[in-house]
C-alpha cells in the first residue's frame, strides 16, 4: 500500500517574503507627510488607485503639461551604506522638478516609486519624509506613489527610488525661447555640492582614498564623507519662478530667455541643450569658485578641468540665459528670491567645435576661459 501524502501547510504571501501589514503601516505613517504637501488643485488622500489634480483650481487658463522622471543614481548607495536616509528623497524630487522649471513650468504634483527586498517601515518613512520635504520646497503636491516589496530582487538593506513629476506652463511661455542672441549673458546659480550626478566616480575615488562614509573629510569642517556627499540637491523652483514673474514672465516680453539644469554631463553637456544652432556658450571660470569637495575629487582622481566640467556641476547648479541689458534686473530678482547669483559668461558665435549634447552635431561646444578654482 502506498503511504498517503501528508498535507502540506499553506504558504502565505508573508512566507514568500512580502508583508502586507508592513505596507499598510507605511501608508498610514506617510499619510500626514503627503497631506502637508497639499496645494491648490490637489487634496492629497493616499490610498486610492490614482492621484487627482485640478488644473483650473491651480489657476491655469491654457496650460501645456510638462512631465519629467528621474532617479538619484548611485548616490543612493551612499545613503544605504551609511544608514543616512533622511535627505535622499529631496534629491529625488530635485532631479525631476528642476527639469520642469527650466521649461518655464510650475511643478504641480509628484509620485514616487520605492522598491525594496524586505520592507523596513522606519527606513521607508525616512525616505518618504525627504520626498515630502522636497515637494514642500518645490511647491508641488505628493499625490501618490508605489511601494514594491520584491524579495529576491534586492539584497538585504538595499532599495531603489524613482520619481515622476508633472508641471504646467501657459501656452506661449515655454522655455527656451527662440530669440537667444549673441551677447546675451549667462547667470550662474550656485549648487550645494555634487548634487546627484557623477556618484559612480565619486564612490570609486572614495574607495581609492580608503575613506569610509563615517570618516571626517579633509575639506569640510566637522562633517563626515557621508554627510558631505549626501548634501541634498538644491531645488531652484521657487526662486526661478519668482524671478521669471518679476521680470516679465517667460514669454517674449520677459528678461529670461532660457534655463539649463546642470546635471550629468556638467556645464559642457547641458548648456548646449538649450542653445540655438547659430550660437554657443562661453564660460569664464574665474567668475566663480567651486566648493572644496570638487577640488578633492579633482586631486584624488587626477582629473583635468575638461573631465571635471563634463562630469560634475563644479559649483553651478543652474544657468539662466538673459538679455544683457536686463541682466541686473534678473540678478536683483533672483537676489530678492534668495539666490546668490553671478554672471559667469555670455552667448557667442559658434566655436567651431561641435557638441553631441543634442545629437547629430546640432549644437556647439562650450568655450571656457580660465581655469577652475576650488575653495
Amino acid at each position: 500500500m502506498s503511504t498517503p501524502e501528508r498535507p502540506q501547510p499553506p504558504v502565505t504571501y508573508a512566507d514568500a517574503g512580502v508583508d502586507i501589514d508592513a505596507g499598510n503601516a507605511l501608508v498610514a505613517a506617510i499619510k500626514p507627510l503627503a497631506k502637508a504637501t497639499s496645494r491648490p488643485g490637489a487634496d492629497v488622500d493616499l490610498g486610492g488607485f490614482g492621484g487627482l489634480f485640478d488644473l483650473q483650481r491651480a489657476g491655469f487658463r491654457d496650460p501645456i503639461l510638462v512631465a519629467a522622471n528621474d532617479g538619484v543614481g548611485t548616490k543612493l548607495k551612499i545613503a544605504i551604506d551609511s544608514g543616512q536616509h533622511g535627505t535622499i528623497g529631496i534629491d529625488l524630487v530635485a532631479m525631476c522638478v528642476n527639469d520642469l522649471v527650466v521649461q518655464g513650468a510650475e511643478p504641480l504634483f509628484f509620485l514616487d516609486y520605492f522598491a525594496v527586498g524586505k520592507l523596513d517601515t522606519a527606513v521607508a518613512r525616512d525616505v518618504v519624509a525627504g520626498i515630502a520635504e522636497g515637494c514642500r520646497q518645490a511647491g508641488c503636491a505628493l499625490i501618490g506613489g508605489e511601494t514594491a516589496e520584491m524579495p529576491g530582487m534586492y539584497k538585504a538593506g538595499d532599495y531603489d527610488l524613482a520619481g515622476f513629476a508633472v508641471g504646467a506652463v501657459e501656452r506661449g511661455e515655454i522655455l527656451p525661447r527662440s530669440d537667444i542672441a549673441i551677447g546675451d549673458v549667462l547667470i550662474g546659480l550656485p549648487s550645494s555640492g555634487v548634487h546627484s550626478n557623477g556618484y559612480s566616480l565619486v564612490r570609486k575615488l572614495a574607495e581609492r582614498a580608503e575613506s569610509g562614509w563615517d570618516a571626517p573629510t579633509p575639506f569640510s569642517n566637522g562633517q563626515t564623507f557621508g554627510e558631505t556627499l549626501l548634501t541634498p540637491t538644491r531645488i531652484y523652483v521657487k526662486s526661478i519662478l519668482t524671478a521669471i514673474r518679476a521680470t516679465g514672465g517667460s514669454g517674449p516680453n520677459g528678461a529670461i530667455k532660457a534655463l539649463s539644469h546642470i546635471t550629468g554631463g556638467g556645464l559642457s553637456e547641458n548648456l548646449p541643450r538649450v542653445m540655438p544652432k547659430d550660437a554657443a556658450a562661453r564660460i569664464d571660470l574665474s567668475r566663480f569658485e567651486s566648493p572644496a569637495v570638487f577640488g578633492w575629487l579633482a586631486k584624488t582622481g587626477h582629473l583635468d578641468d575638461a573631465e571635471m566640467l563634463r562630469t560634475f556641476n563644479c559649483g553651478i547648479g543652474m544657468v539662466v540665459i538673459a538679455e544683457a541689458k536686463r541682466a541686473d534686473e534678473v540678478i536683483a530678482a533672483l537676489q530678492a528670491a534668495g539666490e546668490d547669483s553671478v554672471i559667469i559668461g555670455d552667448v557667442i558665435p559658434p566655436t567651431g567645435e561641435k557638441s553631441e549634447a543634442k545629437g547629430k552635431g546640432e549644437a556647439w561646444a562650450v568655450k571656457y576661459d580660465g581655469r577652475l578654482r576650488f575653495g
